[in-house]
């Protein structure tokens, strides 16, 4: 089997997120955004990526309703509107996902997740769908933000920043960055 790879847009210019796509023999690139819509560069819209991956040879797979970091589900989040990753780790959905990832992998085709953060560190793909992947014995890499590629355990390092729980309880990978407005489970 091959390792999965994620990749931020970040402020990349869509040449250079394409130049690192085909480098790495993307297949499919997989939308784990919530909303596949950028606010700051529509070249990075749903309908813009997926003419950009038509033009390029692969294919584009929006997966956000199943992966993405901000679900619907009131019930993922906390009191202070922080994402809690752990539950959204047992949301039915949330793994019907992460199952469809690996039987990707399983078919050994190149399949790259797509978030809009730069830095791994910073993102869901890889606290939230990086960790539930190497759970399932998926190796994991990430396109940084200087091209390079990571492997997961070094990006959960720079995370965790040398710390170490002996309880296995690490709040910097089981909640979000940002804080968002608490869903109503009843919407």
């Amino acid at each position: 089997m091959s390792a999965l790879l994620t990749v931020g847009y970040g402020n990349r210019e869509p040449e250079e997120l394409l130049r690192l796509l085909l480098g790495n023999h993307c297949q499919y690139l997989i939308d784990v955004r919530s909303s596949p819509y950028s606010q700051f560069y529509a070249v990075y819209n749903k309908e813009s990526l997926e003419a950009i991956c038509k033009s390029a040879g692969f294919q584009y797979v929006f997966m956000g309703d199943q992966l993405g970091g901000r679900p619907q589900s009131g019930e993922c989040y906390d009191a202070m509107g922080h994402v809690d990753y752990e539950r959204l780790s047992q949301e039915s959905y949330f793994k019907y996902g992460i199952k469809r990832l690996k039987t990707a992998i399983e078919k050994n085709l190149n399949v790259v997740l797509l978030c809009s953060e730069l830095n791994p560190e910073h993102c869901h793909r890889c606290k939230l769908i990086g960790q539930a992947l190497v759970k399932a014995n998926i190796a994991v890499q990430h396109i940084d933000a200087d091209g390079s590629i990571v492997p997961h355990d070094v990006v959960i390092g720079r995370i965790l920043g040398g710390e170490q729980d002996l309880f296995g309880s690490y709040p910097q990978l089981t909640r979000s960055r940002g804080s968002y407005q608490k869903k109503d489970p009843h919407d």
